[in-house]
């Protein structure tokens, strides 16, 4: 037991390896507001974590899977990129003792889990964690949403996972809370973008009750699927919601690259 718990805090990732790059479909400084935010997100956490516990919207499984290789591989899962951005390094370590307590702490509440061993870090990890946490030292152990994209077991999931943050793990939830590529640069995109993070902003910020029953209908928002497609990049929320305690959560960063808003919350309860 630490004498400090940890937050969940969900984060924007990115467009691909957007912080190692001159970003070629808008300005250079596009990104540059998310890399500040991520650069001093370390100085934000009550004392240094044990390890990170990461859930990304780039790895969905047919059931939770947490990753349990001992030296986990980049996976480049992003095309149409610079040269140099396959040739990213971020040799943080696995951690194969925490994986196993995550799948037994999800299936102890019922839901069904696994281990896997061979899987690596997928850009939804590597690139804002490289930017985070430069020097690769802490263990990671990645988790992927369930293929139902079920918002209601996602937060039951973070639920469960919630004693983690006592043990002295950080919970990052890795996605984007708006995540339409075709919408980007649009002139359309920016008002139906605010609107939505707005709505999300104030469930974030309700009671926990109010906040998960929000969540879970998430669908209800304006413009949310016009914000969401598909709901990946949207659903690690819910974890982070989930593990997030009895208080309300809060938005930590907000910006509009890309003519879109996009924000980021912590839990501290």
């Amino acid at each position: 037991m630490t004498t400090h718990r940890q937050p969940a805090i969900f984060l924007p990732h990115g467009g691909g390896p957007c912080f190692f790059m001159d970003w070629t479909w808008g300005p250079a400084d596009t990104w540059h507001a998310t890399q500040r935010f991520l650069e001093g997100l370390a100085a934000t956490l009550p004392e240094p974590p044990k390890a990170l516990l990461v859930i990304s919207g780039h790895w969905e499984e047919p059931s939770f899977t947490a990753s349990a290789a001992a030296q986990p591989q980049l996976i480049f899962d992003y095309s149409g990129f610079p040269e140099h951005t396959y040739r990213l390094t971020w040799p943080a370590p696995g951690d194969s003792e925490l994986a196993a307590r995550v799948q037994s702490l999800l299936a102890n509440a019922g839901l069904q889990a696994a281990t896997s061993s061979s899987r690596g870090y997928d850009h939804g990890v590597f690139v804002p964690l490289k930017v985070a946490f430069p020097q690769a030292l802490i263990p990671v152990v990645t988790l992927s949403l369930a293929s139902s994209l079920d918002p209601a077991l996602h937060i039951a999931a973070g639920r469960a996972l919630a004693p983690l943050r006592d043990e002295g793990v950080l919970i990052i939830a890795s996605g984007m809370s708006f995540h339409n590529l075709r919408a980007y640069l649009q002139p359309q995109t920016l008002e139906r973008a605010r609107a939505f993070n707005d709505w999300l902003t104030r469930a974030v910020e309700s009671p926990a009750p109010q906040r998960d029953a929000l969540l879970a209908n998430w669908r209800e928002a304006p413009h949310a699927v016009f914000s969401h497609p598909r709901e990946e990049h949207l659903i690690p929320l819910m974890v982070a919601a989930g593990a997030g305690g009895s208080a309300p959560g809060k938005r930590i960063f907000t910006d509009e690259p890309m003519g879109a808003a996009i924000s980021a919350y912590r839990f501290d309860g």
